[in-house]
């Protein structure tokens, strides 16, 4: 049996912070005690939390493909990216890989696998500090994303599958004038390439997207697998989510979208770099506005891994009708919710020791400590 205790500690539960000690026996929570009561490694006052949930980060992917044409080994891409997000406090993350090839992307085909394939073995040797998991990503308008959601849908490691539509003039980018400035100037294009990109991707989204958005819902609903929505923009974008069986909506990018969402039971998600620069980085709705409105269920660290738990410490100055307790929540129980992971996300007794001591710092909040089923992992 393995025991330790974290005492003297203002410990975030789920609807209150206390101050006392919590008790870890054989990765499991045994029991919290407000005061001064136990002995054991003195915290000095730090908040201890539940340990982060991330749902979507491309940080893996940034890991294997650190450069335009340049791969990397995947195992090591994966351990590089697992340092980060453990020391970030994430302890169980969701690593999303796209699927669906197009001409910018070439042939993902092997890349995805090799990444599938890297966590799924690095899991099985006991490689990584946080419980990792795949997150599908799947393009619909691709010729090939179905084959590619088939190739690795069935793995274990396989955990979620979110549907998405970067069509121009679509969801996230609901002009075309946005997806013009945006893209022409990432692309390099000239105004004649551009026009061109931009039939081509809609001849594809014409060709593809829907034969492709029902097979695939078709094999996931067969497996059992969670589905997100992503960029809802219209209600209409809603009923379709809802009709097809989605738990969670990512980044919605109006209020009407995540209003509905949020009143049709779907977790609602949003980026956590939003919350701390104050605005989406492409001119949609902002998380903290939301969380106002009291419809912001999720947030999601999406590129940079630190921002999940900078979020949860800035959003209560931001919205003032949410607590930290609430905000604690957005990045653990209810991330951990709809995944369907009931064994985590609180500190609770009978729940997975998977803490982190947090000291609160103007004007970023530090990771001291993380414990993943009470090992220290970072």
């Amino acid at each position: 049996m393995r025991e330790f205790a974290l005492a003297n500690a203002r410990i975030v539960l789920s609807d209150e912070v206390v101050t006392g000690s919590v008790l870890v026996r054989d990765g499991v929570i045994a029991a919290i005690d407000t005061g001064n009561v136990r002995a054991g490694e003195d915290v000095e006052g730090d908040y201890v939390i539940p340990g982060l949930v991330e749902l979507h980060t491309d940080h893996f992917e940034n890991h294997y493909r650190p450069r335009p044409g340049v791969t990397w080994n995947a195992i090591a891409a994966l351990q590089s990216h697992d340092a980060q997000v453990a020391g970030a406090g994430i302890t169980t993350v969701f690593d999303a890989v796209r699927i669906g090839s197009d001409p910018e992307t070439g042939d993902i085909t092997a890349d995805v696998r090799a990444m599938v394939d890297a966590v799924a073995e690095a899991d099985a040797g006991d490689r990584l500090r946080a419980d990792h998991h795949i997150h599908l990503r799947c393009e619909l308008a691709t010729p090939d994303v179905a084959q590619q959601f088939e190739d690795n849908c069935s793995n274990p490691i396989v955990g979620l599958a979110s549907l998405m539509d970067h069509t121009p003039g679509a969801r996230q980018y609901t002009t075309l004038e946005h997806y013009i400035a945006y893209y022409q100037k990432k692309l390099r294009l000239s105004d004649a390439e551009m026009a061109k990109f931009i039939a081509d991707r809609q001849a594809e989204r014409d060709k593809y997207a829907d034969k492709n958005r029902a097979a695939i819902l078709k094999r996931g609903r067969e497996i059992g697998l969670a589905f997100a929505s992503h960029d809802d923009a219209t209600v209409e974008h809603v009923d379709e989510a809802v009709r097809d069986g989605m738990a969670i909506a990512e980044f919605p990018t109006t209020m009407a979208a995540a209003q509905a969402c949020h009143a049709a039971g779907l977790a609602v998600l949003m980026g956590a770099p939003n919350v701390v620069r104050g605005q989406s980085h492409n001119g949609n709705i902002s998380a903290a506005e939301l969380a106002k409105a009291g419809v912001l269920d999720v947030l999601s660290s999406d590129y940079v891994p630190f921002a999940l738990m900078y979020a949860a410490f800035l959003l209560p100055e931001r919205a003032d009708n949410i607590t930290l307790p609430q905000a604690i929540g957005m990045v653990t129980s209810r991330p951990a919710a709809a995944a369907h992971l009931s064994d985590r996300g609180e500190v609770a007794v009978g729940k997975r020791a998977d803490l982190v001591r947090v000291r609160r710092t103007d004007p970023v909040p530090v990771v001291r400590s993380v414990w993943r089923q009470g090992k220290r992992v970072s």
